[in-house]
């Protein structure tokens, strides 16, 4: 029985990302970039007020407000006009003047601070000065933010939305990414029928279809949900064919255990190498992995029931779409919590377990509740699983946590 590390290192060393592509800004966000963005020209791009009030030479209000020999404790300054936000029009401050202006708006000549309103009476042809400013005051200068030439968003940094403000503000319409990695979702089961269907005598619906997909696009993925497959030889191999050329990932729900997956074992090993193995975690011990095509495209073959396929899933097949996005913390995060009721595993099988995890608002220190016990008991059960907001590890050697003890346990929160 292989160690569920070794099968993630198995898994890893299959990861590929996709070859980068140019998207819209707009489209980028979450991506990791692909290029470094050099930036053509200064940002701001001309010196402009940072604030709403009046363009001043400092040296004309240094200080106003105060009751000394030069008599500046009632100082006051002709308004030459009104600049607003993007206007276009160069203008020029004389000694002794003053300028209305908007945040945004350019500033004029020989102006180099802005006073804000509140040091002032406000007034329209002629301001009383409360209080004086010195020399960059309150105004942004050219290329303060960004100079030609520097770097504004680097290669290999996950756009967000600061970067996706940034590459809008140095004009850029696109920029290169690596984009999400493609996943194809499949079930097969003589027993499923879609959503759209009454299930009949010994038929149940298509969980596994619906709820991977999901996982998929919760982990970054471009899902395409295949739906129900039938294992006829044929059929399904053409359908396998079909999205190992079109994908990066492709997941198999049902494909161990049973006859159906017999039919899809057969099928899949003339196009390439894929293991079926006992992997020492519980749920979904029984589970399989390969790579298929020209391409060696990772292909994951997971157990029917819906439980034991998410937790798979997200022990093997999240990591890996996760680092072909360039994520470089591809797992959960992992915290340690204080168990509130007894947890009981498998010897030999790292436990994967359903939890609820909550803290403590005195202490600070996490609690975390189990939701199912070993596997024979509830581990079937899904809605648990939705229940649930971690899952507890317990390592192979644990058959049984105790109340009070302390365990590993990992956030299952979307965190982008």
């Amino acid at each position: 029985m292989r160690s569920v590390e070794e099968q993630q290192a198995r898994v890893a060393a299959a990861a590929v990302a996709p070859r980068p592509v140019r998207v819209a800004i707009a489209e980028a966000q979450g991506l990791m970039c692909a290029e470094e963005v050099v930036t053509e020209r200064p940002l701001p791009g001309f010196d402009q007020a940072a604030i709403d009030g009046y363009a001043v030479r400092s040296v004309d209000v240094l200080g106003a407000g105060a009751d000394d020999d030069q008599n500046r404790g009632d100082l006051s300054l002709p308004v030459m006009g009104v600049i607003e936000a993007g206007a276009r029009t160069p203008s020029r401050l004389q000694p002794r003047q003053a300028a209305r202006v908007q945040t945004g708006a350019p500033m004029p000549t020989l102006a180099d601070a802005v006073l804000p309103l509140r040091w002032t009476d406000g007034g329209d042809s002629r301001v009383r000065v409360l209080r004086g400013v010195r020399s960059g005051a309150y105004v942004r200068r050219t290329g303060d933010d960004v100079q030609p030439g520097d770097v504004a968003v680097r290669a290999g940094t996950i756009i967000g939305a600061a970067q996706v403000g940034l590459l809008a503000a140095v004009g850029r319409e696109r920029v290169l990414v690596h984009p999400r990695p493609r996943l194809s979702v499949m079930s097969v089961g003589g027993e499923l029928v879609d959503t759209s269907r009454t299930p009949g005598n010994g038929q149940v619906y298509d969980v596994n279809s619906y709820a991977l997909a999901a996982a998929g696009r919760d982990a970054g993925a471009e899902v395409n949900r295949v739906g129900i497959v039938d294992t006829e030889a044929k059929t399904l191999r053409d359908v396998v064919e079909g999205q190992i050329n079109r994908a990066e990932v492709v997941v198999i729900a049902g494909a161990v255990g049973g006859v159906a997956a017999e039919s899809v074992r057969t099928v899949l090993a003339d196009m390439g190498e894929v293991e079926v193995a006992r992997i020492a975690m519980h749920p979904g011990s029984v589970q399989g992995f390969g790579q298929l095509g020209r391409d060696g495209v990772p292909v994951f073959l997971l157990p029917a029931n819906p439980v034991s396929a998410l937790v798979v899933f997200e022990v093997m097949v999240r990591p890996l779409i996760r680092m072909s996005l360039g994520k470089r913390q591809p797992l959960r995060r992992v915290v340690q919590a204080r168990a509130l009721s007894p947890i009981s595993s498998v010897a030999g099988r790292k436990g994967f377990l359903r939890g609820q995890l909550m803290r403590d608002q005195d202490t600070g220190e996490y609690l975390v509740q189990a939701l199912g016990g070993a596997p024979g008991a509830s581990s079937h059960l899904l809605a648990t699983l939705a229940e649930a907001n971690c899952l507890v590890m317990v390592p192979s050697e644990t058959e049984e946590v105790r109340t009070g003890e302390v365990v590993d346990v990992a956030f299952l929160a979307q965190r982008g």
